[in-house]
């Protein structure tokens, strides 16, 4: 059964697409609703005008005719992105479909096209490629930061101990600049990471008539470093002769972590790779792990659940340089047991020494606990009366 002419006419008119027929001479003489929602311009505005009107120039509507003559489609295009100037004079990329339309006689007679606001397509593509930007940017950059924040601390040590108080004042306050400078690079990729994840792709001025993404941190307050911060050295390390295996497959993170935990007195095994990781850990006694997520051979959460299967109680922390848990491994690995050793790159040293700490004083209670409860069975057993010997009977003569 053919469609009524006149609902179908009202379909093309209820559209919300811009649906716009020109005669053979560029003259509009049809113009929809979404035309007028999209463009700002009344229909009397523009049935009658010439359809350059809507482009923001001549070539350009020159372009999209060339196109549709050129189509090897028999006139028709689909998917053709070009732009529209609305009333107000704003440029509004489109995606049009449209074809040629001939008379009974096979005469051109003029065209119509279906053209499509793409602006929210295109600040989706933005938020998507910035989204992919964010999770590249995370794992490049927090890294390497891993590698100068360790470095910091140990050069902080260092002076610590070589010079004078009124010294310590001053390169105390550079080294205090200097992570206050890591604390803002971090701040900056996390502001990228955070668009994408809400949804808003900001801009703004640079230069006269150009943008760009606005990914200046928000002052809240977080990520600055105050000079109660920095590390403080003690006589004596409360890891001193912690064995410890770093692995991460960033050779300069396994590097950096190794010194600063041996200038703790820690004993400390590198791997790059979690095959040499279990090598080391089958034949060397561990008090914990830490190990990098993302890896090649197996995950972090794979890592895990191996080293658990073969070692339950050996301690394991797991780091990531990512922002983005795309995978769900810290999450998954929470659900099996990971208590709290989680840390995002770069990890703050005094935060690591922290939970090494506590691992250390966690292990050495439980021990504690399983000697008294040992000792205590055996006091038991120790004290319980001798069991009497049953007389055997007298033989009856």
């Amino acid at each position: 059964m053919p469609l009524d002419q006149k609902y179908f006419q009202r379909l093309i008119e209820s559209s919300p697409d811009i649906i716009i027929a020109v005669d053979k001479h560029g003259t509009v003489n049809y113009y929809n609703e979404g035309a007028r929602t999209s463009l700002g311009y009344s229909s009397q505005e523009i049935i009658g005008e010439n359809c350059t009107r809507i482009y923001p120039s001549i070539e350009e509507a020159r372009r999209v005719m060339k196109a549709l003559r050129e189509s090897t489609d028999a006139g028709r295009i689909a998917g053709f992105e070009t732009e529209f100037r609305n009333k107000a004079g704003e440029l509004i990329p489109v995606m049009i479909s449209g074809a040629l339309i001939y008379d009974a006689e096979g005469h051109e007679v003029g065209t119509i096209g279906f053209a499509r606001d793409i602006r929210r397509l295109r600040h989706a593509q933005q938020l998507a490629t910035a989204g992919e930007i964010a999770v590249s940017l995370a794992h490049e950059i927090n890294n390497p930061l891993e590698s100068i924040t360790n470095n910091i601390e140990l050069l902080s040590q260092c002076l610590e101990t070589r010079l004078t108080e009124s010294e310590k004042v001053v390169e105390n306050e550079r080294l205090n600049s200097i992570r206050n400078s890591i604390a803002r690079v971090q701040a900056i990729v996390h502001r990228l990471d955070e668009m994408t994840r809400k949804g808003e792709y900001e801009t703004r001025d640079y230069l006269a008539g150009k943008r760009m993404a606005d990914l200046a941190p928000r002052e809240d307050g977080k990520g600055q470093t105050h000079p109660d911060d920095a590390p403080h050295l003690t006589e004596e390390s409360p890891l001193r002769g912690m064995s410890v295996l770093v692995l991460d497959d960033d050779s300069a993170v396994v590097n950096s972590l190794a010194d600063l935990l041996r200038a703790e007195k820690c004993i400390v095994h590198c791997a790059t790779r979690p095959s040499a990781a279990f090598g080391i850990l089958r034949n060397v006694k561990l008090d914990a792990i830490i190990s990098d997520v993302v890896m090649p051979e197996m995950d972090g959460y794979d890592f895990y659940l191996k080293v658990k299967e073969e070692m339950p109680q050996l301690p394991v922390i797991l780091m990531t340089a990512y922002y983005y848990d795309k995978d769900h491994i810290l999450k998954r690995s929470r659900l099996r047991g990971l208590e709290g050793a989680l840390f995002k790159k770069p990890v703050n040293p005094g935060k690591l020494r922290a939970m090494l700490t506590q691992l250390r004083q966690k292990a050495a209670q439980e021990k504690a606990q399983a000697k008294a409860a040992s000792s205590a069975a055996k006091a038991a057993a120790a004290s319980a009366p001798a069991a009497t010997p049953i007389p055997k009977p007298i033989p009856q003569s």
